[in-house]
């Protein structure tokens, strides 16, 4: 199954979907924004103050429903607009091998 088809609202396990930052990602926060250098291919990814909060969720496993209820949590924000802005974010994260995506439970 692609990202694409992962990170849709339609998938029913949405809610399961087991996140967590990649190996090999190496990041820092610089006044309230964070880099993060891929060691494997070099790159460098910077993400805004919402990015890093979800950055921050993501040091340990997380769920998506865990990490969904942390943005609404923090931020005034229409429901409907956070999963689909939220599930465009993690697709992005996904496909530039940042974070891993799994089903099951958070250990």
């Amino acid at each position: 199954m692609s990202f694409s088809e992962i990170f849709t609202l339609e998938n029913e396990e949405l809610d399961n979907l087991i996140l967590c930052r990649g190996e090999d990602k190496i990041s820092t926060e610089l006044e309230g924004e964070t880099v993060i250098l891929d060691l494997a291919s070099g790159a460098y990814s910077g993400l805004d103050e919402v990015g890093t909060m979800i950055w921050i969720l993501l040091e340990q496993p997380k769920s998506f429903r865990d990490v969904y209820q942390g943005i609404m949590a923090e931020y005034a924000v229409e429901e409907e607009e956070c999963r689909r802005d939220l599930l465009a974010f993690l697709k992005d994260l996904a496909d530039n091998k940042l974070i891993t995506v799994g089903n099951g439970q958070v250990t």
